[in-house]
């Protein structure tokens, strides 16, 4: 389902650098699965895949239903974790144009009535902006709207002044607002579960020992993926398989492999990772990955600092920096083998545009030779690089390679020596933001 290159990054490190190191990634493993490392209390999103919760799927799905049938919008509150995976997951897995088609109920039946749109799911409170505030309340007038708000303690700020705006717009147009409103939140504490009991909103819980950056595959994440009409039960047993295949301690195990090479490199003076992507669809994950690589390793003044690009569009951008900048960059290729990009270079007559050269051609063989151009370039260049393969862009796949790199960043955390599972620099701006405020 997913396989990782590594020639190139081997071509810059001493021969069996990976091996040698191997006995420390191996422990490392060990101390993730065995729950004795830093942070361990914060391992449930291995937990919930190996022990799945079938009804928490199946009643996820049956609310996503109710929601297609009945809503114009689905908006979804929440910021970091809270939506960077559903947003990615939903960018990957939906059309690019006309994001709401006619799909099967994500219970696995038909549609309870002749709807031939999912919702428009749209996000909010992962910024702060007043125009978009403003905007987004004028453009859901008229329209049946659900809100989905996400957040264990109902005060981050971001979420909940949107979530402020939100329910009174809201309260003053729908006379059953109350079941209108999801919300996702702490076990029992916040102030959403007040609001909860008070209003008899249906809730879902953000497992405990889940943090934000790990929770794409509980509710925070699957109820817009499955209200997108996605399959998410395909996208939750898809990380189950990798979870137990990245469970083994052989040599082959490539989420191992990722993290060592990533820590030989950073070790000898490169300080940023670039995912790159030729696909769009998948530019996303990169932003959930930038996130779960930059929390998870970013401590301590170690670690490489994440960043996303999507060629070849960017490679009209920090194409020029990559190839020739400051020689500290390692690069990681995102690449799908079947991108569905199966448009054929139609011949034209007088070749008025010089492309008569790839008449015949698909759009995925073209993109494939950018690809190893670039690749090779880079290599070239001075910059180290691996390509992971995804079969191809389906939910099963997604869901695998999300466990990949949580599984990767969690040993290469072990292996850096910082806790994988804390961000105790995030809270740094707030304290100086609050005072600024006047926050009591």
């Amino acid at each position: 389902m997913i396989r990782l290159q590594t020639a190139s990054a081997a071509a810059f490190l001493e021969k069996d650098a990976l091996a040698a190191l191997r006995p420390r990634i191996v422990a490392a493993h060990r101390t993730l699965l065995e729950k004795r490392g830093a942070g361990s209390e914060f391992l449930g999103w291995r937990d919930l895949l190996l022990q799945p919760n079938d009804a928490l799927l199946e009643d996820i799905a049956t609310k996503a239903d109710e929601i297609r049938r009945k809503a114009d919008v689905l908006v979804t509150i929440g910021i970091g974790g809270s939506y960077l995976g559903s947003m990615a997951t939903i960018q990957a897995l939906t059309p690019y144009f006309n994001a709401r088609p006619a799909m099967a109920s994500t219970t696995g039946g038909a549609l309870a009535d002749d709807r031939e749109e999912s919702p428009e799911l749209l996000f909010a409170g992962h910024h702060m902006s007043g125009a978009y505030i403003r905007q987004l309340l004028a453009h859901l007038e008229g329209k049946s709207v659900y809100l989905n708000v996400i957040s264990k303690s109902g005060t981050t700020l971001e979420p909940a002044l949107a979530f402020r705006f939100l329910r009174a717009w809201m309260e003053e147009r729908y006379t059953d607002v109350n079941e209108r409103i999801i919300v996702t939140t702490d076990p029992d504490s916040g102030v959403l579960n007040q609001l909860q009991k008070e209003r008899g909103y249906k809730k879902y819980v953000i497992p405990p020992d889940v943090g934000g950056r790990f929770s794409v595959l509980t509710p925070v994440g699957l109820l817009p993926i499955a209200v997108a009409g996605v399959d998410i039960r395909s996208l939750f047993y898809g990380a189950v398989s990798a979870c137990k295949t990245y469970s083994e301690a052989t040599e082959d195990n490539i989420a191992l492999q990722y993290a060592g090479y990533r820590y030989l490199l950073a070790q000898r003076g490169y300080a940023t990772e670039v995912l790159a992507t030729f696909e769009p669809r998948l530019s996303g994950i990169g932003g959930w990955w930038q996130q779960l690589f930059g929390e998870s390793e970013g401590k301590e003044h170690k670690g490489l600092f994440p960043v996303s690009l999507q060629y070849s569009t960017d490679l009209h951008s920090v194409g020029q920096y990559v190839q020739e900048g400051q020689r500290k960059l390692i690069e990681t290729f995102l690449m799908a083998e079947d991108d569905e990009g199966d448009v054929v270079v139609p011949a034209l007559e007088g070749n008025l545009d010089k492309l008569n050269y790839l008449a015949g051609k698909t759009y995925s063989e073209i993109n494939r030779k950018a690809y190893e151009g670039t690749a090779k370039a880079h290599t070239d260049g001075g910059v180290p690089n691996m390509t992971l393969w995804l079969k191809d862009i389906s939910p099963n796949t997604i869901g695998a390679a999300y466990y990949f790199f949580e599984h990767a960043v969690a040993v290469s955390g072990y292996l850096l020596g910082v806790n994988p599972f804390d961000q105790p620099g995030v809270e740094a701006y707030k304290k100086e933001m609050f005072s600024l405020l006047g926050k009591p």
